[in-house]
């Protein structure tokens, strides 16, 4: 269970004046909906909590390793660009 004052939903909206002045000083609060804990209100100084690292990153493949690809059909693009511009005229 995360460490802090339990706080209840409705704990939260009847007393949110004393709840901000408490956060303010430097508390922390668990906030409960019906008993089960679903999030943390902290002060915005307080360190984030650490992400464990279960397994490194690997980095394969990517952007990097695509090279382009030619058609047999290639047209020089001045040429794509003259058959679009037919299409407003």
């Amino acid at each position: 269970m995360p460490q802090g004052e339990r706080l209840s939903q409705r704990e939260l909206r009847n007393e949110s004046g004393r709840v901000l002045r408490a956060v303010g000083e430097g508390q922390s609060f668990v906030l409960t909906n019906r008993g089960v804990p679903v999030g943390r209100i902290v002060p915005l100084d307080a360190p984030s909590p650490t992400l464990p690292i279960v397994r490194p990153a690997k980095r394969i493949g990517g952007w990097a390793s695509l090279k382009p690809q030619r058609v047999e059909n290639d047209r020089p693009m001045a040429q794509i660009l003259d058959e679009m511009r037919e299409d407003r005229l």
